[in-house]
């Protein structure tokens, strides 16, 4: 075998290892059951804001202290610790997606995305009512 052929081969065989190693990264979304079962690995998880449950967040005692239970896409209710300050409009998200890891029963998140209805929502309803 030439030594071209050779290293073409290694070359080959690194890149295949690089995109393994990157399509291993990629994350999905997870539920708090699969977080549960590796304690301290970082997960997203995607679910909604549990209404019957208190929120608790005293800016003037701790402003990067937020606290509140999220319901999972499956159903289970876990109290989340947010070390942030509590984002605005955050009681009329729809959606929540949480980046964070369990640690000591609780979800410790570092990261908050919201799904916020949309503001042409109403705009539609009235449109198709008029239409009728």
């Amino acid at each position: 075998m030439k030594k071209t052929n050779i290293v073409l081969l290694v070359v080959i065989a690194v890149a295949i290892g690089i995109i393994v190693t990157m399509v291993g990264d990629f994350s999905t979304y997870e539920t708090f059951a699969t977080a549960r079962e590796k304690e301290g690995k970082e997960y997203h998880v995607i679910g909604t804001l549990d209404k019957a449950q208190a929120l608790s967040y005293n800016p003037v005692k701790d402003a990067n202290y937020f606290t509140f239970y999220m319901k999972d896409k499956v159903g289970e209710t876990r109290k989340v610790i947010f070390f942030g300050t509590k984002p605005t409009d955050f009681e009329k998200a729809e959606q929540l997606v949480l980046t964070g890891k369990i640690e000591k029963g609780e979800f410790h998140c570092n990261k908050i995305l919201m799904k916020c209805p949309s503001k042409y929502k109403d705009d539609q309803v009235a449109m198709s009512t008029k239409q009728m």
